[in-house]
């Protein structure tokens, strides 16, 4: 098992669709938003994704293949 943080970023119109849903269900790992700014619009939130670090890999790219930004996140997460 393996943790990966990262940033979303979703551009217009994506916010409303269930990426991060999907990713959990369609990949076998687990998320968590840790923070989020989100609006009706657009919005962006950090992600922490457990599994097995090939699921994660592939999650991703498919997150990205949807439209989403994917950024690395480093360092410590505040809960907020």
């Amino acid at each position: 098992m393996a943790l990966k943080r990262v940033r979303f970023t979703f551009p217009e119109g994506l916010i409303t669709e269930p990426v991060i849903y999907r990713m959990g269900h369609e990949f076998n790992v687990v998320t968590s938003v840790r923070m989020a700014d989100v609006d009706f619009d657009t919005g962006w939130v950090i992600l922490e994704i457990e599994g097995d670090p090939s699921e994660i890999a592939r999650s991703l790219d498919w997150a990205e293949a949807s439209g989403v930004r994917v950024d690395p996140v480093t360092g410590d997460v505040l809960e907020g």
